[in-house]
């Protein structure tokens, strides 16, 4: 999935926006880790400074359930607040990000945490115990690779220790967090099925899949440690639909779409409806272990492409590595040249588990996901419908 874009990552002054954590893609070289969010030779905020003047008034003992997220103005993040908001048992939804989501309402309580930041355990821990947190959603990681891998590390890797340092020192309930089932890596010798038995084996040496896997690692490892709180993985098949931005979104929009000539994998998606209706169960409900979050169906390659109304670009695989490393320096390719793995070999996740333990059942299939994101990328084709961010 690393064709070349033909277009320029994001110039630097995006990188703002692009900082937030989880699913928004930090194309130009992001701040130094463990930057403060905080203007320069400002002290420390304390726990209650980062917050809304409505956090602030939060009640000593809420009536009702309080979840908090990281990464929370992501695509899901943004999203499992609008349903949070609505939902009578909840009864304040505590936002966790270094800029506001778009979807708060009155229960929303934001508190601005850098997890780069080598502080930030405390500060969660502040939060947490403040706000008398029983779940939280850990959302803060990227949707698509960077080149900037040493703060995508800081973000991903560093920063799921340090919000884990800090939930030891609260009274937590549930742990949820978001995992991807491209991190069982594509190889010839898969099965047609990948159940959560399997081991994770994407390609170590790449950021984007490492720093994921040593947060599930993570998470696993606390709650092995940890008695009294449900820790739930739940590993979505790669996101599609008419608002959510990925590298799929993007590989899928070009007019000629990169293939492996002599190649044609079977694909799975989970349309973005069902993505953000696993989490509200998971919330819901305890769930502990990991959960492939998949839709029915699968589709090959050939067949995405032309159902996309896309051309197919055939590329002899020992000529692609080396393309797409150099349009990968340029920051001109969608991903690195590690995903070219996915063009040619089978990575797709069995969702049994989920349906039988969680009762999750996709509205969408996978053909479906895929047509709904066409229609709403035609309507972009000919500029009748804006680009959302990511």
């Amino acid at each position: 999935m690393a064709p070349p874009s033909g277009h320029p990552d994001a110039p630097p002054h995006h990188a703002a926006e692009q900082r937030s954590a989880a699913g928004e893609d930090p194309a130009a070289p992001a701040p130094e880790a463990g930057a403060a969010t905080s203007s320069p030779g400002e002290p420390a905020a304390p726990a209650s400074a980062g917050a809304s003047p409505v956090s602030r008034q939060a009640s000593s003992a809420p009536r009702g359930r309080v979840v908090a997220l990281t990464g929370a103005a992501s695509f899901l993040g943004r999203n499992l607040i609008g349903i949070l908001e609505e939902d009578p048992r909840i009864a304040r939804v505590v936002a966790i990000d270094i800029k506001p989501p778009d979807t708060g309402g009155a229960k929303l309580r934001l508190h601005t945490v850098d997890l780069t930041a080598p502080a930030s355990e405390e500060r969660v821990a502040e939060v947490l115990a403040a706000e008398q947190v029983d779940t939280l959603v850990h959302l803060c990681f990227l949707s698509s690779p960077t080149p900037a891998t040493a703060w995508a590390h800081e973000l991903e890797s560093v920063g799921t220790m340090h919000l884990l340092h800090g939930a030891r020192q609260a009274s937590l309930r549930k742990l949820i967090l978001w995992s991807q089932t491209i991190l069982y890596g594509a190889h010839p010798t898969n099965p047609n099925f990948l159940t959560e038995k399997h081991p994770l084996r994407a390609d170590p040496e790449e950021r984007f899949f490492a720093d994921k896997m040593a947060a599930e690692r993570e998470f696993n490892a606390f709650g092995a440690r940890t008695k009294g709180t449900t820790v739930t993985i739940l590993r979505t098949a790669p996101i599609l639909g008419p608002t959510v931005q990925n590298y799929l979104t993007r590989f899928l929009a070009r007019r000629l779409v990169m293939t492996m000539l002599g190649f044609d994998p079977l694909w799975q998606f989970i349309h973005e409806v069902d993505a953000i209706a696993a989490f509200k169960l998971a919330i819901d409900s305890d769930f502990p272990g990991t959960f492939n979050i998949v839709g029915d169906g699968v589709l090959p390659l050939s067949t995405i492409v032309r159902l996309a109304g896309r051309t197919p670009l055939p590329v002899l695989h020992s000529a692609a590595g080396p393309l797409v490393s150099a349009l990968w320096a340029a920051h001109a390719a969608i991903a690195p040249p590690s995903f070219l793995r996915y063009l040619r070999y089978l990575c797709v996740a069995d969702g049994e588990k989920a349906a039988r333990v969680m009762g999750f059942r996709p509205v969408y299939t996978t053909r479906e996901a895929l047509l709904d994101f066409t229609s709403a990328q035609r309507l972009r084709d000919v500029r009748l419908l804006q680009e959302t961010p990511a």
